[in-house]
């Protein structure tokens, strides 16, 4: 959760009924006088009739075995529905790729906005009250759709439905998580393991709000708080936060302005050499306090981030990553995939994907 904001079905061949044609209504007519008159023996000549029919419809089916050049007709017995395929989900990252450039869209990529949507969605799990995360995909229904951290995330839901349209068969919660694995890896990221497994739940399964971190909040208590009840420790937290070199805020939608780094579209380790290498002060301006670069006053971090270089439990991990890209990425990507799982059930045969990004 980023601070400021993200068979071929074999149309089973069923095979059509054969419906002969309806008797003529005086025939009907005829069969039941004289089952009234004579005492049964319409009853036999109906028999007869119908047999007759059921010899005729062997013989066709006969000579239709003998000679395959006969007109085919429909079986009289179903054929058992071919088997479903399973999802290809490469194809489905592939596709997600390639919506994920477009010029026309803040710096140029949705990338930051899809693994926003994927944090947010996976980051309201409480592991002490055991519900929220990204299993039911309750971001589709008012309440947490409306979420003011969630502000500006109907953009890539609604982007994200291109892909929904091509694979109907595969989860909201699925989609969302495997477009934040694609986005980090099509920016540069690490590969990034990822399973399938989430269901579709419906709104009453939406966790209360209030459970993503608020970046206004200057305090490294409430960083803990709010990342401890999803079970984080604090490595983990300082590894999650490094996403921040991607994108940036957006005033209408957060409040807050500006990019973290100059790169905002290219994933790395740039959010931690930033804040420590950089002289931050508060930035004069009418919107929320944030702070910008003293240098070239184009950059800003949020008050949240501030805490990663004030705190000493924080700072060290921060350092040791802004040194070494290589273990930032080794350990990001475990933080990343466990946040992606939270909540989720998944089987243990569940097939653990590692997908080739389509620019490698």
């Amino acid at each position: 959760m980023l601070l400021a904001r993200p068979a071929l079905r074999l149309a089973a061949r069923r095979s059509l009924f054969a419906v002969p044609a309806a008797l003529p209504r005086t025939a009907t007519r005829t069969f039941a006088s004289q089952s009234s008159s004579s005492g049964g023996g319409g009853s036999s000549t109906l028999i007869a009739v119908v047999l007759g029919a059921a010899a005729g419809a062997a013989g066709y089916h006969y000579y239709y075995q003998k000679d395959q050049s006969l007109p085919k007709i429909a079986s009289a017995v179903p054929q058992a529905e071919a088997k479903k395929q399973p999802l290809d989900y490469q194809k489905v990252y592939n596709a997600i790729a390639a919506i994920i450039e477009d010029e026309n869209y803040d710096d140029g990529s949705y990338g930051p906005v899809f693994l926003r949507l994927a944090w947010h969605a996976s980051g309201t799990y409480d592991k002490n009250a055991k519900n929220g995360g990204s299993n039911f995909a309750t971001m589709r229904f008012k309440p947490e759709a409306g979420s003011e951290a969630n502000a500006g995330l109907g953009i890539a839901r609604e982007r994200l439905n291109r892909v929904k349209d091509k694979f109907p068969d595969i989860s909201y919660g699925d989609l969302w998580t495997l477009a934040g694995v694609a986005a980090i890896q099509e920016m540069g990221g690490p590969i990034v393991k990822w399973r399938p497994g989430r269901i579709d739940g419906e709104e009453d399964s939406s966790p209360p709000d209030g459970r993503l971190p608020d970046g206004g909040r200057p305090d490294s208590q409430h960083t803990r708080d709010v990342f401890y009840k999803m079970g984080f420790n604090d490595q983990e937290i300082v590894a999650l936060i490094g996403a921040h070199a991607l994108g940036r805020c957006h005033r209408e939608r957060s409040g807050f302005d500006g990019p973290w780094t100059a790169s905002p579209t290219v994933f790395t380790n740039t959010f931690y050499t930033e804040l420590l290498n950089r002289k931050w002060t508060e930035r004069k301006w009418s919107g929320p306090k944030q702070f910008e670069d003293q240098e070239s006053k184009s950059l800003m971090m949020l008050p949240a981030d501030m805490v990663f270089s004030s705190d000493k439990e924080f700072r060290k991990w921060a350092e040791i990553y802004a040194k070494d890209e290589a273990k930032f990425f080794e350990d990001f990507a475990k933080a990343v995939q466990k946040l992606f799982e939270l909540g989720v059930k998944f089987d243990e045969n569940t097939k653990v994907y590692e997908f080739k990004p389509t620019n490698a």
